[in-house]
């Protein structure tokens, strides 16, 4: 049986050690995708993604050679003139870094940055969530990310 805070855990080891960690890119495993990749005994993640300013991915979780947990977003920046994808990806890394120091992932996250106020929200949990993230600026939704994922039952 597959303990969840166990899981929750490694997801948040992987998380802060790839793209928030600056993780070492690998041999992507598409073309065209960006992937960055983490292990831990018989545990693996991967982040395979598209994209650059608007982007879309998928993050997997296996347990001994098995898909165990995913999830999916899609992002993009909306307001150009008063963020773009450098200042976004400084502000989401500062603010998932953060979120990741409290043991978590998801949601209820509100983070101030110089470029912008960074809020998280979600509903569920590891087995099963749905959430969204923004960047604020000036009031205003410069950036915004929506994400969904959970156990992958086989």
């Amino acid at each position: 049986m597959l303990d969840i805070a166990v899981l929750n855990e490694f997801i948040v080891e992987a998380k802060a050690a790839t793209y928030v960690g600056g993780g070492v890119a690998r041999v992507p495993c598409r073309p065209g995708a960006h992937d960055i990749g983490y292990e831990r005994g018989d545990w693996r993640y991967l982040d395979s993604y598209f994209g650059g300013t608007d982007f879309a991915g998928q993050e997997v979780v296996w347990f001994a050679g098995e898909p165990i947990w995913a999830m999916n977003y899609f992002g993009c920046v909306i307001a150009p003139k008063l963020i773009d994808g450098a200042a976004a990806g400084t502000v989401i890394k500062a603010a998932l870094s953060a979120m990741y120091r409290e043991g978590r992932f998801l949601g209820g996250m509100e983070f101030d940055h110089p470029f912008g106020r960074y809020v998280d929200s979600s509903e569920g949990g590891c087995e099963r969530f749905i959430g969204h993230e923004c960047i604020m600026v000036d009031g205003q939704k410069a950036y915004a990310l929506d994400y969904r994922g959970g156990l992958v039952i086989l």
